[in-house]
């Protein structure tokens, strides 16, 4: 009976084509065909140190975080899509002789391993002499293709120079990996930045036209097209709708997260200074050549460890600035003050509207003296966070907002030349000259008014001005040799409006009494 059944059996799996389950030998690496990576983006960070007094943020964080993906999944890689030389309050002060201008951060990124970063419009506010330094002190690659150098008549890529030679900033980047069983891919990556920062050494290519080139050009060599991108979501938008097979955008420039679902894909922006960042599984499958995007908003918070040597860099430059700082300001780390709502610190508004942080920093100038100031004005580019005050404000918060201090002064100037200094500044909306004000603002038919009354041509007032708007940078005609000027009061080191963060820090602890 017992070999009757032992042939039954031979019998159905002959004619079923199968075999008894103990002959099965599986090769643990035969490739499957299916490929899964993880891809950790970063956008607009400014600063490499947590911020908040440590609550979010912090590259070291990030770095922790990186490693312990990259444990569990080797095919991981890091991102960076623009905005990360410039605007910092490190980057402002000297050190050996010149200013740091975004040292601090090539070197932090340097030791995390980023595999591909790009231009934001802010890495060009550095200049050109400053920008080329941090090039060449990258180990990790740039990619770029409507952003190129302006060399006397010639426009030419930015090129990294090295021991290895002038190596050019290439208008695509392409990355091969492979995971345990020998599945590969090739993933094509390309890069648009938007032109709102022009200078004279930076040239902008179309923003569409050059990133269909560059697509055209990777979708022909590799297995998935991925956009690195630092152009408003708007324009992601549209360039997700000219290139429908670009399934993955991971941008900048906006900083504040978002995931936007396109036809065929998404469009990912993390928060800035790494408040978030994005990680995005991709699973592709060569055989079928279906790529799966699942993508994840992570908090950087006070709850993940430091990766340790990132931490010790951190430290390091934090200690350079702490000194600096405390030449102005005993405990940088005090909260002085809490944003609710936030407090408007982006460019984009100070040099065109008036702001609630303006209208703090204008007041605080007016009551930095004991002179009954009437009004204050200061430039809008005087403001570099380029970012929202939220919650808690410490002072290391303000000098992040005035990273370049200056002395606040006060002066009796007549109402005409104060009147064309008004103008000028309206005329000047989207720019640096754009003039946050308090106590000051247009009437109904045009005309200025302080306290409610039109600006008398005939009158003088005392007016309270950043030194920087009296040196004539931003309005030309505006300057202490100017015969509207009638009397300029500056500040002795003793009184707080003699940098203007204290006289903001100061005004903003009275506030929370």
């Amino acid at each position: 009976m017992k070999r009757i059944l032992q042939l039954t059996l031979l019998i159905v799996l002959f004619i079923t084509g199968c075999k008894p389950k103990q002959a099965v030998v599986e090769n643990p690496n035969k490739e499957d065909g299916i490929i899964t990576l993880k891809l950790i983006q970063l956008n607009d960070v400014y600063e490499i140190a947590p911020l908040s007094g440590g609550k979010y943020g912090g590259m070291a964080r990030v770095a922790h975080v990186r490693d312990s993906i990259a444990k569990e999944n080797p095919n991981t890689l890091l991102f960076m899509a623009g905005d990360f030389l410039n605007p910092s309050l490190l980057g402002t002060i000297k050190y050996q002789g010149e200013r740091i201008a975004g040292r601090q951060m090539i070197e932090v990124m340097n030791a995390m391993n980023f595999d591909l970063v790009t231009f934001g419009n802010h890495e060009f506010d550095i200049g050109e002499e400053a920008l080329q330094k941090r090039l060449d002190e990258s180990k990790f690659p740039w990619t770029s293709a409507n952003v190129r150098r302006v060399v006397e008549e010639d426009i030419v890529p930015f090129t990294i120079q090295n021991n290895k030679g002038h190596i050019y900033i290439p208008d695509t980047y392409t990355i091969s990996l492979e995971d345990a069983d020998g599945t590969q891919i090739n993933l094509g990556f390309f890069s648009v930045t938007l032109p709102s920062n022009p200078q004279d050494f930076v040239h902008y290519g179309d923003i569409y036209i050059e990133a269909t080139r560059a697509y055209n050009l990777l979708e022909l060599n590799t297995d998935v097209v991925i956009g690195l991108t630092h152009i408003k979501v708007s324009e992601d938008k549209e360039l997700a709708k000219r290139l429908p097979g670009l399934q993955l955008i991971m941008g900048g420039h906006e900083h504040n997260s978002m995931l936007i679902p396109t036809e065929q894909g998404v469009i990912a922006k993390a928060d800035a200074n790494a408040k978030t960042i994005y990680i995005h599984t991709l699973t592709y499958n060569t055989l079928t050549k279906e790529l799966a995007i699942d993508s994840h908003l992570m908090p950087i918070d006070e709850r993940i460890a430091s990766q340790p040597e990132i931490d010790a860099i951190v430290k390091r430059w934090n200690s350079i600035l702490a000194s600096k700082i405390e030449e102005v300001i005993s405990d940088p780390n005090e909260v002085i003050y809490y944003a609710d709502p936030p407090l408007d610190g982006t460019d984009s508004a100070n040099r065109g509207i008036q702001t609630n942080l303006g209208d703090i920093i204008t007041h605080a100038m007016a009551l930095s003296f004991d002179k009954n100031v009437v009004a204050a004005v200061v430039n809008g580019g005087s403001i570099r966070l380029d970012d929202m005050l939220e919650g808690e404000v410490t002072s290391l918060d303000i000098f992040r907002v005035l990273p370049f201090g200056g002395t606040v002064v006060h002066a009796d100037i007549t109402g005409d030349l104060l009147i064309r200094v008004l103008d000028f500044g309206k005329a000047s909306s989207g720019t640096g000259a754009y003039l946050q004000r308090f106590n000051i603002r247009e009437g109904s038919r045009g005309r200025w008014l302080i306290d409610g009354i039109p600006i008398d041509a005939s009158q003088t007032y005392t007016v309270a001005f950043s030194d920087f708007l009296l040196k004539g940078y931003d309005i030309p005609f505006l300057t202490q040799e100017n015969e509207g000027i009638l009397k300029v009061y500056e500040p002795t080191k003793e009184e707080a409006a003699y940098d203007i963060r204290k006289a903001v820090i100061l005004y903003l602890k009275s506030l929370k009494k």
